[in-house]
């Protein structure tokens, strides 16, 4: 099986392949194309077994093929537990939407002052 057969775009692939993912993992294999038909998936699976691009890729597959024409709106809303996987999840973001019209993102972490926050946010 192959990203190709999962129904991502070649905007999306071509990142994949500039990111050396080659062949997808079950969690991957079984959630994106569940994803992508609008269905609801919950997921377990070790470290390392491709959890974040199960869920990102067809988050931004789906946001960039209905874009608005407003800003401002959240469309999406993705909660950790760490701030370090939170990094690691907007550093996917930017990698797979690479060759896709760029997606507004905002990390948003507790234990840290609310107002740079908000000011990265602002203009939405």
């Amino acid at each position: 099986m192959t990203f190709a057969s999962l129904g991502l775009s070649e905007p999306v692939l071509r990142a994949l392949a500039d990111l050396a993912y080659e062949t997808p993992t079950p969690v991957q294999r079984a959630a994106i194309p569940a994803i992508l038909q609008g269905r609801d998936v919950w997921a377990s699976a070790e470290t390392g077994s491709g959890k974040t691009a199960a869920f990102l890729l067809p988050i931004i597959e789906t946001l960039n093929a209905s874009r608005k024409e407003s800003l401002g709106d959240v469309r999406a809303l993705v909660l950790v537990p760490t701030r370090e996987l939170a990094a690691q999840i907007e550093g996917s973001i930017r990698g797979f939407q690479r060759y896709l019209p760029p997606l507004r993102t905002c990390l948003v972490e507790g234990g840290v002052s609310i107002n740079p926050q908000m000011a990265a946010g602002s203009g939405w």
